[in-house]
């Protein structure tokens, strides 16, 4: 007799994505990019923009999207330009209180994005996803 699906054993956790960007429709488009081509079941946060709809980046909306993301197998974090990058490292050299899971990812910012998903989805650890995330960097396209 099957097993129902109550008695299997719960899945794996997934790898979550974070997506920073000075701006808050990028970093939403390319979330959503990301979570369509990852199969829909990879947590991947967006946080764009200052708290007030301008544009920059925001250690608070950082810290939200990590915890919205983290699902306890990690969550790797991707930035479009230089000082989101100082931002997100600002969060994780002054952040006790986040795992030691979320790393950032040496990475372009969209075909990055698709790539960690991507990874995540497979069930990839942390490692694995970001390392996915930084090879996009050699992705062709013509």
């Amino acid at each position: 007799m099957p097993e129902s699906a109550s008695t299997l054993p719960p899945l794996r956790p997934l790898v979550g994505i974070v997506l920073v960007s000075h701006s808050a429709l990028l970093a939403e488009g390319a979330a959503e990019l990301a979570r369509q081509l990852g199969g829909g079941e990879v947590p991947v946060e967006s946080a764009g923009g200052l708290p007030d709809g301008g544009i920059g980046t925001s250690i608070e909306l950082i810290e939200q999207a990590v915890r919205a993301a983290d699902r306890g197998a990690g969550v790797v974090v991707l930035a479009d330009l230089g000082s989101a990058v100082l931002t997100v490292r600002l969060l994780l050299d002054d952040a006790d209180t986040l795992p030691d899971t979320v790393v950032l990812a040496d990475a372009p910012f969209v075909e990055g994005a698709v790539s960690a998903a991507v990874a995540a989805s497979s069930g990839a650890n942390a490692e694995a996803v970001r390392t996915a995330a930084e090879e996009a960097r050699g992705f062709r396209k013509l």
